[in-house]
């Protein structure tokens, strides 16, 4: 198993976070793990279809997830929405095994468009269920708010964010980002296979884009 890269910090609202390249975030002063777009169970809903995808996607992502608990040592970990991707399959209880181990430990879930399972099925696992969640000065959400004006500030999921870059041959790509507006901020898509949208940054905002396991601040 790869061991994770280093984090970069970043400071916003008044908070320091600590950005990782495996597409989370976590918040020292909360112990709290914040990540988006999961999507578990899509590989499976992929290969139905008949898509060619690999297998070890899904499982890849859960040792990412496992080691980002295991590295920050964080107590809530929060799910910005769309954990699981479709109707219910085998990924969902892999998953559940996995969070079994860290009783100690919250999970939660702010509901997004995906989150389609009984509540039955987030209860058997101990996952705690939101529409929106306020942890000051943070206002958790799946979709980001249309034209927020509000105090807190808005940390969101649903977009699966992507910076376009230009290399030095001219060579154009785009790549999952952290996204940091004066009063939201999109996270990237954790899972793999989620496909990315590309943003246009207006003047004064951060982005730190992920490339090579890095964290790169552009």
């Amino acid at each position: 198993m790869k061991s994770l890269s280093q984090s970069v910090s970043f400071t916003i609202a008044n908070e320091l976070l600590h950005l990782w390249p495996q597409r989370a975030l976590f918040w020292p002063a909360r112990e709290t793990l914040l990540l988006a777009d999961l999507h578990l169970g899509k590989i499976n809903h992929f290969r139905k279809s008949g898509v060619p995808v690999p297998v070890k996607a899904d499982e890849k992502n859960l040792e990412q997830l496992l080691e980002l608990i295991q590295k920050t040592q964080a107590k809530r970990i929060i799910f910005l929405g769309d954990l699981f991707h479709s109707h219910y399959n085998d990924a969902w209880e892999e998953f559940g095994q996995l969070i079994k181990h860290f009783r100690e430990k919250t999970f939660e879930l702010v509901l997004g468009n995906h989150d389609i399972l009984s509540n039955h099925q987030y209860e058997k696992h101990g996952i705690v269920l939101h529409e929106k969640l306020v942890l000051e000065p943070f206002l958790l959400t799946h979709h980001p708010i249309e034209n927020y004006e509000g105090e807190l500030y808005n940390m969101a999921g649903h977009i699966h964010p992507g910076a376009h870059m230009v290399g030095k041959g001219k060579q154009r790509l785009t790549l999952p980002c952290f996204y940091f507006g004066s009063k939201q901020c999109l996270l990237p898509a954790f899972g793999a296979f989620t496909g990315l949208a590309r943003i246009t940054p207006k003047e004064n905002d951060q982005v730190f884009v992920i490339i090579e396991n890095k964290i790169l601040r552009v």
